[in-house]
């Protein structure tokens, strides 16, 4: 990683901001800070971030209201990092425009490995090709096609639609929500179990063990992941 890669740390707690700045420069990252939501959309404004680290509860103005003010402005990505804990909360955050949600306390290597996903997702969506590959795994997006290694996988028009989302937004949490709507429509939105029935049948036509997942990762309460690989 090299120190191109910037990233904006919006937490009122110093001990914090100093605890992930020391963290992520060991990993080759270059870091800016912000203590409250003024400091940190000026930052995002003037030093173009590659990625932002926000904590819900800050001084001035609502985090919830800081997701939506940069996702207003373009598709920065943004891992919530905060002590707020509720799935209510988290699927809020999430529908607002959040990518990915961890709960304090954390752990070092996994807010590492979804920073490396996040931004990941971000350069997928720069560059998304005709042709989705993740291990065996190959999606077709022009010809509505799915393969594993040299093994085609048939699939429903909801099962595709379904599996395309998810490879659009790989490495980000899609809410239950989020899902519904974009694959069956807004009347659907709350159709959670069904929703569910279709990722099991995926599931298991891809060879995805729920169990140990190597393609599909459940957010209990709140919804799905692609890995980004």
């Amino acid at each position: 990683m090299t120190t191109a890669t910037k990233i904006l740390i919006v937490d009122d707690e110093p001990a914090i901001r100093r605890f992930l700045k020391a963290s992520l420069e060991t990993e080759g990252f270059q870091i800016v800070a912000a203590e409250n939501a003024a400091q940190a959309l000026s930052a995002v404004s003037h030093t173009k971030p590659d990625l932002v680290i926000l904590e819900l509860g800050l001084p001035d103005l609502d985090g919830m209201d800081v997701i939506r003010q940069v996702r207003a402005a373009g598709a920065l990505p943004i891992i919530v990092l905060s002590v707020r804990s509720d799935e209510a909360g988290k699927v809020a955050a999430l529908d607002a425009g959040a990518d990915d949600y961890m709960v304090k306390p954390f752990g070092v290597e996994e807010l590492l490995a979804r920073v490396r996903a996040a931004l990941r997702h971000r350069l997928q969506q720069k560059g998304l090709g005709p042709v989705f590959r993740m291990r065996d795994l190959a999606i077709d997006f022009m010809a509505h096609r799915v393969a594993i290694g040299e093994r085609e996988v048939k699939l429903s028009k909801r099962e595709f639609e379904l599996l395309r989302l998810l490879a659009e937004h790989a490495g980000k949490v899609m809410t239950h929500r989020q899902i519904l709507t974009a694959v069956w429509g807004e009347a659907h939105s709350h159709d959670v179990e069904y929703l569910r029935v279709y990722v099991r049948q995926l599931r298991s036509k891809l060879g995805d063990d729920p169990a140990n997942p190597w393609l599909i990762e459940t957010e209990p309460g709140v919804g799905y992941r692609m890995k980004a690989e």
